[in-house]
């Protein structure tokens, strides 16, 4: 009977989840079909795919992390019907987001010759950095679509921002088919050819969310007849206040991916090449997860924006208890077919990198069987930090996944990734310890805080009644 209070709750999370999962799975996707074509040109390019793509995890954490903040502010607003209130939240998120899109953009683009000082397969650095070029610039439009995508989904308005993913996925796949292997005329461009897919595609998502929010009513009062250059300090330091922490949240936990991917680079290219298997494939699952925060940020914020903190704890831990059953089926998924899902990515008839791809092959199994162990406590921990980012409690979370990722993780990883040592698996146990140690001490903390703003609640009630009844007597 206890269960069901939480199990009660399973459709409307789905109903909120689901979009945003579809969205950020078909993003997944089309990498996932990037690394298969890439893959087929040689391990080098897979790698070269995979150290390019670092640079953009670290500012695409900082980006998304940021945008992140505007959510549970419109939740809030929505559910308080202040309009004016989401109005300006809206319009000062966008502006900072394309902001921070341009200086995340010229960031990369000045930082490119830190690729020749970080030991890497030269080789593999000289594939990467035209690829770079591109991709760094897509950034811009990517920060502007995931500000708009915020507001949409603290809107509850999830499904949009999925329309508009698929479609940019489509377009993505065609163009990274015709462009890196050069079919129905167009040149062959190899990796480069995948970096204007991603362009394009990016451009897309922008175009079709922005028109297509202003013809909805929910959505056409805030959006339309925005004054851009009237600035809200209000929602500027708001925004930015919770955004800042957002992205050092998410920038510390990729920051630590990244990092393995540039660890696994000096090991050589075929586990640099293993690990972008293994970590594509890990993440596709964890989008199902982040579809979860989003839908544990939003319900989360609307009974905060209500101040209904038991409402709010009960409906939390129905997000969390769903998070962790889906984590247990991807768990045996990897488990049993960590030896197969490999040889998807590479070409075992090409008899040229024949023995480079059994190796990748080798080492992309084990390193899914380590995935496998971490898809229960990636899960909650990031279900978890979508609730406190909800409850607007943004500093103590910052600093437990800096404590996480890089006081408990990043020193496993570092040592026990030496040739020496365990390698490429020994990378991903400091991930595993890092992320378990994350779920923990951020369920301690939301755990922590409802039990104390229900108390504080409750307290306030019993002064007003007792105050009520005094006024009574007297």
């Amino acid at each position: 009977m206890q269960l069901c209070l939480y199990t009660s709750e399973f459709k409307q999370n789905w109903q909120l989840a689901a979009p945003v999962m579809l969205g950020m799975l078909g993003h997944t996707f089309v990498s996932f079909i990037d690394n298969i074509m890439v893959g087929q040109l040689g391990t080098a390019e897979l790698a070269a795919v995979s150290l390019g793509n670092s640079f953009m995890f670290i500012a695409m954490s900082i980006g998304i992390g940021f945008s992140t903040a505007i959510t549970p502010l419109i939740a809030e607003a929505d559910t308080s019907n202040n309009l004016q209130q989401a109005k300006n939240v809206y319009k000062s998120g966008l502006l900072l987001c394309t902001s921070l899109g341009i200086l995340l953009f010229l960031g990369i683009y000045f930082a490119k010759p830190l690729l020749y000082l970080m030991e890497q397969p030269k080789e593999v650095v000289d594939l990467a950095l035209p690829y770079l070029d591109l991709v760094a610039f897509s950034l811009i439009p990517l920060i502007i679509f995931q500000a708009i995508k915020q507001f949409s989904d603290g809107m509850s308005m999830t499904k949009y921002p999925m329309y508009a993913t698929l479609l940019a996925n489509i377009i993505n796949v065609g163009l990274n088919y015709v462009l890196i292997f050069g079919k129905f005329g167009f040149p062959e461009m190899g990796i480069v050819g995948a970096a204007y897919g991603t362009l394009v595609s990016r451009v897309v998502m922008v175009i079709y969310l922005w028109t297509y929010l202003r013809f909805k009513e929910r959505s056409v009062k805030i959006v339309k007849n925005i004054k851009f250059f009237v600035v809200d300090i209000v929602s500027i330091k708001t925004i930015t206040n919770l955004g800042a922490l957002s992205a050092m949240q998410m920038f510390f936990e990729v920051a630590i991916f990244t990092a393995a991917i540039w660890l696994s680079g000096l090991l050589g290219k075929n586990p640099q090449a293993a690990n972008q298997i293994a970590l594509n494939l890990a993440s596709m699952t964890f989008m199902v997860a982040m579809g979860l925060s989003v839908a544990s940020m939003i319900r989360v914020g609307n009974q905060k924006g209500l101040k209904n903190y038991k409402e709010l704890r009960r409906i939390a831990f129905s997000i969390f208890l769903l998070g962790t059953i889906f984590a247990f089926v991807f768990a045996i998924f990897f488990f049993i077919f960590h030896k197969s899902l490999p040889n998807i990515y590479v070409d075992l008839n090409d008899t040229v990198n024949y023995y480079d791809n059994i190796e990748v092959v080798k080492i992309a199994s084990k390193l899914l069987l380590a995935a496998a162990f971490f898809q229960i406590t990636d899960s909650i921990q990031v279900i978890v930090l979508g609730a406190l980012r909800g409850l607007q409690d943004v500093k103590i979370p910052t600093i437990l996944t800096f404590i996480s990722y890089w006081v408990v993780g990043f020193p496993i990883s570092y040592y026990f990734g030496k040739e020496e040592m365990y390698g490429s698996f020994g990378i991903w146990l400091g991930l595993l310890a890092g992320l378990s140690t994350a779920a923990v001490l951020l369920f301690i903390r939301f755990n922590l805080l409802t039990l104390k703003l229900i108390k504080e609640k409750e307290e306030e009630t019993n002064f007003l009644h007792a105050g009520k009844k005094l006024n009574e007597i007297q």
